[in-house]
């Protein structure tokens, strides 16, 4: 089960929104909605774990930050985006990058550095691209990627189209000053810009109750006049209803809004993050009363819109894809050394 791209037809208004406790409201997601958000998390659940295997095993070098526990916010996020809209984001990318309907192989074979990865073997985990996608990357420098979402809403006003650019940043970015430049440049402008807080809590290691003086991440554009709303980040269906008013919100000349994503990383920082600084319990607990993947996984069954065979079904065709990305990313060669001299501007 390949990825698919998500289409307009997904990016409707919330049918019956009913209130979350949070910003906007739930998302009533029909069938086709259900196993779609099912199957395009699932895909990303099971690529993380078998990148974490590889990783383990020495075939991906380098640093590896995985995504696992935060599928429902890119999955939710790009459901309620058209044709032409823009993403960028950090160095947690592989979930931004399959959502966007970048190929499994492709992505695989970025992070063992072959030839047939996104950037030739040249980026690996951190650094991939995809203009066809409209993805504009995954970014090495903490908050660097928000000038340059930014930057791509400036081009999307000049141009006079209706594109949105969203702009991928965690909590930890959050307190980056190239962040405020951007969110003054944008608020001056009003440039169609979404920016997205994935607030996973912990940053590269340390709480946010410890580290933020405003750990209230969507009020960080107050002084610029900025609205933001926190969102559920751990239901798909929220997150959706949020995108939905967002991506219209900039759509209607308003200029930028800022969504932060409450949500929650299943492992360390890094690969090589040992994530000493909470407990098992804490982690165990948000998996078993707020994994994003269960609680759809759910309400499919709750709802009789498939079984539980069904569902098996798909699990293992989004298994298929994964080990057959795996099997092909280990087969690949790796780049000529003529490879280094490619793609660079003087």
């Amino acid at each position: 089960m390949a990825p698919r791209k998500s289409s307009g037809a997904a990016a409707r208004k919330p049918a019956a929104a009913k209130k979350s406790g949070l910003a906007g409201g739930i998302t009533d997601f029909d069938k086709a909605d259900e196993i779609k958000a099912y199957g395009e998390m699932l895909m990303i659940r099971r690529f993380e774990e078998k990148a974490g295997q590889l990783y383990g095993m020495g075939f991906i070098g380098g640093f590896c930050h995985l995504y696992i526990g935060q599928e429902a916010v890119v999955v939710g996020m790009q459901m309620a985006l058209k044709d032409g809209d823009q993403v960028i984001t950090g160095y947690r990318d592989h979930g931004h990058m399959l959502a966007c309907g970048m190929e499994a192989r492709g992505v695989m074979a970025e992070l063992t550095g072959r030839r047939s990865g996104y950037s030739h073997g040249k980026g690996g985990s951190m650094h991939m691209f995809s203009k066809e996608k409209n993805f504009y990357g995954g970014h090495g420098i903490v908050g660097g990627q928000v000038s340059l979402g930014t930057g791509l809403a400036f081009a999307n006003k000049y141009r006079g189209n209706d594109n949105v650019s969203l702009a991928y940043f965690g909590d930890g970015a959050a307190n980056q000053g190239q962040v405020y430049e951007s969110f003054n440049m944008a608020a001056l402008w009003k440039l169609p810009v979404v920016y997205i807080i994935e607030n996973n809590r912990y940053a590269m290691g340390t709480s946010t109750a410890r580290s933020s003086a405003q750990s209230n991440f969507s009020l960080r554009g107050n002084s610029f006049g900025i609205p933001g709303h926190q969102v559920d980040g751990m239901d798909v269906r929220a997150v959706h209803a949020a995108a939905v008013e967002a991506v219209a919100h900039c759509r209607s000349g308003k200029g930028p809004i800022i969504l932060e994503m409450l949500t929650y990383r299943y492992r360390g920082h890094s690969m090589s993050d040992p994530a000493k600084y909470r407990s098992k319990d804490e982690v165990q607990k948000m998996r078993s009363e707020h994994d994003p993947i269960e609680q759809v996984k759910a309400r499919i069954l709750e709802l009789k819109h498939a079984s539980e065979d069904d569902l098996k079904a798909i699990d293992k065709k989004v298994r298929d894809v994964v080990a057959d990305a795996a099997d092909f990313a280990q087969a690949d060669k790796e780049p000529d050394a003529s490879e280094l001299y490619t793609d660079i501007l003087l």
